[in-house]
């Protein structure tokens, strides 16, 4: 039992990791502008009463979203650590993984058009 509860603890404190990472994050310009747009896009869902299969397209690609643009924001920290001097190779690590993030931002925002369209269309 003891094992247990050490293991317990010893995952619960591993969370703080993910929260400093969170905290982190948070200071991110990109994310800072991804995040908030998610939100308004989770109020919009909620306003319009979107069906379940809707909302889980909306979850699903906003999340996407959030998790390129975290998954970016290490690919270049860790670029900044292991070359902090300029080198193209190093440039073009940082150019793929915005790149990842843009195309999600399209996806979700190709998903987000097809749900909202008809909510929007219904009001004009």
């Amino acid at each position: 039992m003891k094992k247990v509860l050490e293991y317990f603890v010893k995952e619960l404190k591993s969370f703080r990791h993910a929260f400093r990472g969170i905290k982190f994050l948070s200071s991110d310009h990109n994310f800072f502008f991804h995040f908030p747009v998610g939100i308004l896009v989770f109020i919009l869902a909620w306003y319009f009463n979107l069906t379940r299969q809707e909302w889980l397209w909306i979850i699903l690609s906003t999340g996407i979203v959030w998790l390129s643009e975290a998954f970016n924001t290490s690919i270049e920290k860790t670029i900044d650590l292991l070359h902090p001097q300029q080198h193209p190779l190093a440039g073009k690590v940082k150019d793929i993984a915005a790149a990842a993030v843009f195309i999600s931002v399209l996806i979700a925002g190709a998903i987000g058009i097809l749900i909202f369209y008809p909510y929007f269309y219904a009001i004009f």
